[in-house]
């Protein structure tokens, strides 16, 4: 008899805790899977296209051509709303600085045309949502708005900057 009623109640409490668990889950899959490849990997690029010192930041948005005269070819992807590429600490390496590459797409929005904007902070804002982002420090983690205060917590989605020949491959 106490098999049965622990067989069936087992499910309902497994799944409570599972729900209590996830208060301060931070969800950086929201946004859809696209190809990226932004190809910086040598010097000359590197000098003109990439970052070079603390909140320096470029936008890659292949459908509006930006930045300007970048030599964008038929293996060049840049996500889903776009590529913010700027420099800031590595969250995972104390000390470090580096690129540091994330989608412009809000996800709260989750439209591949409503882009996050680099503030006075150095933080990247959704125009619509009002969701802000801290880019150079976090991660991509929100720090204020709906990605912050909803019940589901929503970072910017993360690319990789790969350090080669001089320059650096933005990659998913």
């Amino acid at each position: 008899m106490k098999a049965r009623i622990l067989h069936r109640l087992l499910p309902a409490l497994l799944t409570l805790l599972c729900l209590a668990g996830c208060d301060n889950e931070i969800d950086d899959t929201r946004i859809p899977a696209f190809n990226v490849q932004i190809n910086l990997a040598n010097t000359g690029l590197w000098n003109v296209y990439g970052v070079h010192g603390y909140g320096d930041y470029t936008y890659f948005i292949r459908e509006t051509n930006s930045p300007a005269n970048f030599p964008f070819t038929q293996t060049t992807y840049t996500g889903f709303g776009g590529v913010l590429l700027i420099e800031g600490m590595n969250p995972f390496e104390a000390g470090v600085v580096e690129p540091l590459a994330y989608d412009l797409a809000c996800p709260v929005e989750c439209n591949a045309q409503i882009r996050v904007q680099i503030d006075e902070q150095l933080n990247a804002k959704c125009p619509v949502c009002g969701s802000v982002y801290d880019v150079t420090m976090a991660a991509g983690a929100p720090i204020s708005g709906p990605a912050l205060t909803g019940s589901v917590k929503y970072a910017l989605e993360r690319y990789r900057a790969i350090a080669q020949n001089g320059g650096y491959m933005i990659v998913r």
